[in-house]
């Protein structure tokens, strides 16, 4: 019998047909360049927008766990800084058995995480398609749901909620490190947490990053496609 809410143990995991999706990306999947500080193991967010005729938009995002001593995975101070309440949560055992890919993302859980740092882009209509409007959706995207702001006039507004950003706060001729070359491109650098870059990159897309502040002396702000993409 199962229950409400419980994964049985042969669950499969939801990543395997995420992977699945990443295949109909039109163009490469850019991530942080490979360094001791972050680990990619795979934190895909795929949104697509298409029609019986094919795919019309779609965008990739990639998170990461950040690692402050990466040579000693055990070292407490790798630890993210949980509330009560969510640490409870993770140290609870429920009374069945739970799917391996589950243990894992619990276990993730308890380190920060850099959620959908890097999002590469695509629209088969560019006119549709620009990195200001890339970079300001995937700020914002981040300010929501991992800082705790909130859209103007949202029901989920709190005291706490800080607000959005939009396109006034974009500075432009802001270099970014693609693929070892520098590219033109844009910083947003006014969000009290996050700043984020981005770049056109032509036919292959809009790349953009969105960085918490914290985090940024341990990272290199620098992208390339991912080799198993």
């Amino acid at each position: 019998m199962q229950f409400a809410r419980v994964v049985p143990e042969d669950a499969p995991d939801p990543r395997l047909s995420i992977v699945d999706q990443l295949s109909r990306m039109p163009v490469p999947i850019l991530g942080f360049v490979p360094q001791p500080h972050l680990e990619d193991w795979g934190g895909f967010e795929v949104q697509s927008v298409g029609h019986s005729g094919g795919l019309d938009e779609m965008s990739v995002g990639l998170s990461y766990t950040l690692w402050r001593n990466p040579d000693d995975r055990a070292d407490p101070g790798n630890l993210a800084d949980l509330d009560d309440r969510t640490r409870a949560a993770l140290d609870e055992e429920p009374p069945w058995p739970r799917p391996q890919w589950i243990l894992d993302m619990v276990t993730r859980m308890r380190y920060p995480i850099l959620l959908a740092a890097v999002r590469t882009t695509w629209c088969r209509d560019p006119s549709r398609q620009n990195a200001k409007t890339a970079l300001v959706d995937h700020v914002n995207y981040v300010i929501v749901n991992q800082f705790g702001g909130s859209y103007p006039a949202s029901p989920l507004a709190t005291a706490d909620s800080h607000p959005l950003v939009d396109e006034r706060s974009i500075e432009s001729g802001h270099a970014v490190d693609i693929n070892g070359g520098a590219v033109a491109g844009l910083r947003l650098d006014t969000d009290p947490n996050v700043i984020g870059i981005g770049a056109d990159l032509g036919a292959d897309g809009v790349l953009t990053g969105v960085i918490p502040r914290d985090a940024l002396p341990l990272i290199e702000l620098s992208f390339v496609k991912r080799s198993d993409d």
